[in-house]
């Protein structure tokens, strides 16, 4: 097993700075929850937070649809969030959009708790597997397909460390 570097962390950083300035703009004289999906989404959570020149505060939900390489189909809620998000502009920062069965999952929980508004702003948006139509607000890289690793993104909780993107090769 071997992997393919795809994404330096030169690409990540502009692409990180590219979308907090669109975030800024449209969020201009609000202030902005982020809900980042534990675990992948915290690497580039952290680096858009610190970006976004807007009032924020940040709370995290985990959830759990992967063993291994595969999506189980089944989305779970392992940690809900602590905040309540009633009447606030809610973003969603997600490592990556995939098969979008968990981002579906979670638009419709979310969704629930009457938001004021509510958005999708992921790294990385894989549009070949799609099971679910969902769509990101702001995307940073598309990305035909392949298992990615790196900066958060992860092979069972490993590889997630690495500075920048690669393609996982079996």
């Amino acid at each position: 097993m071997d992997r393919r570097l795809l994404y330096s962390e030169k690409r990540i950083a502009d692409e990180v700075q590219r979308l907090a300035k669109e975030i800024s703009s449209s969020y201009a004289g609000e202030e902005l929850l982020m809900v980042v999906v534990l675990k992948g989404a915290f690497f580039f959570a952290a680096d858009l937070a610190r970006q976004v020149q807007l009032p924020l505060t940040l709370d995290f939900i985990k959830l759990s649809s992967y063993s291994g390489m595969e999506s189980t189909g089944r989305v779970t809620i392992a940690k809900d969030l602590e905040t309540s998000i009633a009447g606030k502009h809610v973003l969603v920062v997600e490592d990556i959009i995939d098969t979008g069965l968990t981002l579906a999952f979670l638009l419709e929980r979310l969704w629930e708790r009457e938001p004021k508004s509510l958005k999708v702003c992921t790294l990385i948006d894989k549009q070949g597997r799609r099971r679910v139509e969902v769509t990101a607000d702001y995307v940073g890289i598309a990305c035909k397909g392949g298992f990615l690793v790196g900066y958060g993104l992860d092979l069972d909780e490993k590889m997630r460390e690495l500075s920048q993107i690669y393609e996982f090769i079996q």
